[in-house]
C-alpha cells in the first residue's frame, strides 16, 4: 500500500507541470508567434541545449548548424544556422517557430513539435498503417520554453 501511495505521489508530481500547460490545439498564434509562455515556467536554457542536441528529442542539430555547440557532431544545413537566432527574431516569434514553424514559414519542412492534431494521415510507427487515437507533440510545452530559451542565448 505504501509504495502504492509514494508512486501515486512521484507520478502527481511529474505530470504536475504539464497540468499547467496550454494544450498545443489552444496554443493562439499571432502572425506566427505565440506572446506568451506555454507553461507559465521560465525555459532554462540549459536543458533547452540537451533538447536541442538530443537526437531523440528535438534533434535541431540534424538540420541547423550551432556554433555554440562545436562538440555535437553532424549539424545540418538544410534549415538556416541558428547563430544569432536571438538577434533575428523575438522571444515571441522563437516560440511560435518551434511549436509549429509552418505558421511562420509556408511550405517548411521543419516539424511542428507541439501539435497534436491536423495531421494528414500520419503513420502508427513502421506499421504501414495509420495512427489511431490523440498523438502527442513531438516536445513539451516546457521543453518548448527550454528551447526558446537556449536560442535567446544565441546573439551575434
Amino acid at each position: 500500500m505504501k509504495r502504492q501511495i509514494v508512486l501515486g505521489l512521484a507520478l502527481s508530481a511529474l505530470a504536475a507541470p504539464a497540468m499547467g500547460a496550454t494544450a498545443p490545439s489552444a496554443v493562439s498564434f499571432a502572425e506566427g508567434a505565440v506572446a506568451g509562455s506555454l507553461t507559465g515556467t521560465a525555459g532554462n536554457p540549459e536543458e533547452g541545449m540537451k533538447v536541442i542536441s538530443d537526437r531523440g528529442l528535438g534533434n535541431c542539430v540534424a538540420c541547423h548548424v550551432i556554433s555554440a555547440m562545436p562538440d555535437v557532431a553532424f549539424q545540418g544545413n538544410v534549415g538556416p544556422t541558428l547563430d544569432g537566432a536571438a538577434d533575428r527574431w523575438s522571444e515571441q516569434q522563437l516560440r511560435g517557430i518551434v511549436a509549429d514553424a509552418k505558421k511562420t514559414f509556408d511550405g517548411t519542412i521543419m516539424p511542428s513539435f507541439y501539435k497534436n492534431e491536423g495531421y494528414i494521415r500520419p503513420g502508427d510507427a513502421f506499421t504501414g498503417k495509420a495512427a489511431e487515437g490523440e498523438l502527442a507533440p513531438l516536445l513539451t510545452a516546457q521543453q518548448i520554453e527550454d528551447v526558446v530559451a537556449y536560442l535567446l542565448t544565441l546573439k551575434e
